[in-house]
């Protein structure tokens, strides 16, 4: 099962969803698989140091190492592996431009090792370009946070038209997974107001859980872990663990 995490607003919990539902999976006893593709790295950086002479994924998108090559276990998640990112995946585009085969890189690289893990998590840039369109071509499902803001719906539509187009000839089988509600907080009149508009697109695709405003969410990555480890009892591992519950019993 390969789950591709995307939206091409930056801020809506995407990297943060992408490493504790990775993390939650992986908690539940299942060989799991973190993809970093934005040349933030900000996934990456969640569990190891800066190291500038780590390879990355952008080499194995250009065929100058095996995915199995740059994989890393992660120390304090057991069943969880990262596939790094680096800063050098943002001139990836422009390197691939034209090849034939450009937008099944991450397909194929992928198909070597699917024995080796029963999920496989994308984390994807704030865009929809060659790299979001690979973890799109890649993936069984697609699973897209949503801020609850007032433009939370903005690009919407491209999105979906994106997902439908990978549909339409290179990935027929993809699915979405479901919206979910991120930065939540109940006690706003601009949250709910947001959570009716959400639905109204989403339908039953928008996930029971809500992902609530929480600081111990944003202090994780600093320590190099997942909420689960840093802090367990808090509201935000409450809340990736409910959609970690809700995300297996859709698939």
């Amino acid at each position: 099962m390969i789950i591709t995490i995307t939206n091409q607003k930056g801020g809506v919990g995407k990297t943060t969803t992408a490493i504790n539902l990775a993390a939650g999976l992986a908690a539940k006893g299942l060989r799991t698989l973190l993809l970093d593709l934005d040349p933030q790295s900000n996934a990456t950086l969640s569990f190891v140091t800066p190291d500038g002479d780590r390879r990355s994924l952008f080499e194995v998108f250009t065929g100058e190492a095996l995915l199995t090559d740059v994989i890393l276990e992660v120390e304090k998640a057991p069943n969880l592996t990262l596939g790094p990112a680096a800063l050098s995946l943002a001139k990836l585009e422009s390197k691939l431009t034209g090849e034939i085969d450009a937008h099944y890189k991450l397909t194929d690289q992928l198909q070597a090792v699917d024995d080796d893990f029963d999920y496989v998590v994308i984390d994807t840039p704030p865009t929809l370009g060659l790299i979001t369109v690979n973890a799109l071509v890649a993936a069984t499902h697609v699973l897209i946070p949503v801020q609850s803001s007032y433009f939370a719906l903005e690009g919407t539509d491209d999105l979906l038209e994106t997902i439908d187009r990978v549909k339409v000839r290179a990935n027929p089988d993809l699915q979405i997974l479901g919206a979910v509600l991120t930065l939540y907080d109940k006690r706003t009149i601009m949250s709910r107001d947001i959570e009716e508009q959400v639905e109204k697109v989403f339908g039953t695709k928008l996930f029971e859980t809500r992902i609530h405003k929480n600081v111990r969410l944003e202090e994780s990555p600093a320590y190099r872990e997942a909420i689960f480890s840093f802090a367990p009892r808090s509201t935000g591992a409450y809340d990736y663990y409910r959609l970690s519950e809700e995300v297996l019993s859709r698939v």
